[in-house]
């Protein structure tokens, strides 16, 4: 657990001295040309969506140059997903926390490398966000099972799951219906950053709890299905207010 906790925040001040980097750069008040207008606001603010799509220039550049299709990261997240869920089975948790991390990082990836090669279109708008549910419900079925001896946990996990899966429903009905929806508390990010850094954190969390593997991720994913399901509550009465009219 120790390892696991020194990786974070290593990690972790990386990543803060790279937002101090952005922050002082040029970079901070240039148009971003590949950001999809489409995208809901990020519950951490603008700045941090900005200083991530910054900081993972480098490997969109990387794929430009070697050619990789944002098909390529399509799979890759579901492949990420399916092994965060795996993980989850097998009691490695600060494992599958990375995998859940790394699934959004390759979801972030796919449409901005589709932009850039000028590929962007109605399929790949349709894979992409089909082959996300995959990897989200990869990942739910593996905590489903890693908790299969919790009432508690196995509930939360189904709530957390079905909120995720309604959130995702209620926008494409909406769309469906010529009304586009991406408010909420509980998005796709927020979704991967909370069961990726409450897999990630279960360890010492559960310690400190002074109860066993799973019981801080059991309260993660409780709090992810409250925001999910909320979410999914907001949107619909958005959408069918202004369905009325």
């Amino acid at each position: 657990m120790r390892t696991e906790i020194a990786v974070l925040v290593y990690v972790a001040g990386a990543a803060a001295l790279s937002m101090f980097a952005f922050a002082a750069s040029p970079a901070r008040r240039a148009v971003d040309q590949l950001e999809s207008d489409i995208r809901g606001k990020l519950l951490l603010g603008s700045f941090a969506r900005r200083w991530f799509y910054w900081a993972v220039r480098p490997i969109e550049r990387l794929s430009l140059a070697v050619g990789l299709t944002p098909l390529f990261y399509n799979l890759a997240g579901v492949g990420f997903g399916i092994a965060a869920g795996v993980l989850f089975v097998n009691g490695r948790f600060a494992l599958a926390g990375w995998a859940v991390l790394l699934s959004g990082v390759a979801d972030a990836l796919d449409g901005r490398v589709a932009r850039a090669q000028g590929v962007a279109s109605a399929r790949g708008a349709f894979l992409d966000s089909t082959l996300d549910r995959f990897a989200e419900v990869a990942v739910f079925v593996g905590l489903a099972a890693a908790y299969r001896d919790s009432v508690f946990g196995a509930v939360a996990t189904a709530a957390a799951l079905g909120g995720s899966l309604l959130v995702s429903y209620a926008r494409a009905r909406g769309e469906s219906q010529g009304v586009l929806c991406t408010a909420g508390i509980m998005q796709r990010a927020e979704r991967l950053l909370l069961v990726g850094f409450g897999g990630i954190l279960d360890g010492w969390g559960s310690d400190m709890l002074g109860q066993s593997q799973g019981a801080l991720l059991k309260w993660v994913l409780l709090l992810a299905a409250a925001g999910t399901i909320g979410t999914a509550v907001y949107r619909t009465v958005w959408i069918a207010r202004r369905l009325e009219s």
